[in-house]
């Protein structure tokens, strides 16, 4: 079993490493991988050195479920109304040119399809 090992670093090298944290350099994780330190201990380094403001926090705001869920069925009625509406007019090119092809006695769209 491994017998664990106190160690204490100096105020020196914890500022250095939260200035480090603080301008992207490092981040908590690697820090933790490399000197072999707790994650808590080094957001306690953080709170204790950070230029940054201790406390201070970012609030990102999201657009609420329901709200994305309400513009996206919105985003879908939408675009089912111009399939709808494409359909529509294939449909009717179809039956022109069904009846075009009767008139003329000849299947119009054989005679007249892109090669």
């Amino acid at each position: 079993m491994k017998k664990k090992v106190h160690r204490t670093f100096s105020t020196a090298f914890k500022q250095e490493k939260v200035k480090q944290i603080d301008q992207g350099k490092l981040t908590v994780s690697e820090l933790s991988d490399i000197y072999e330190v707790s994650r808590t201990a080094i957001y306690k380094w953080i709170k204790k050195y950070s230029k940054l403001g201790v406390g201070e926090r970012v609030v990102v705001e999201k657009i609420s479920e329901s709200a994305k869920n309400r513009e996206l069925l919105k985003r879908i009625s939408e675009l089912e109304h111009i399939v709808g509406k494409k359909q529509l007019e294939l449909d009717y090119y179809k039956t022109t040119l069904d009846v075009l092809s009767e008139e003329q006695g000849e299947d119009l769209t054989k005679k007249h399809r892109p090669k």
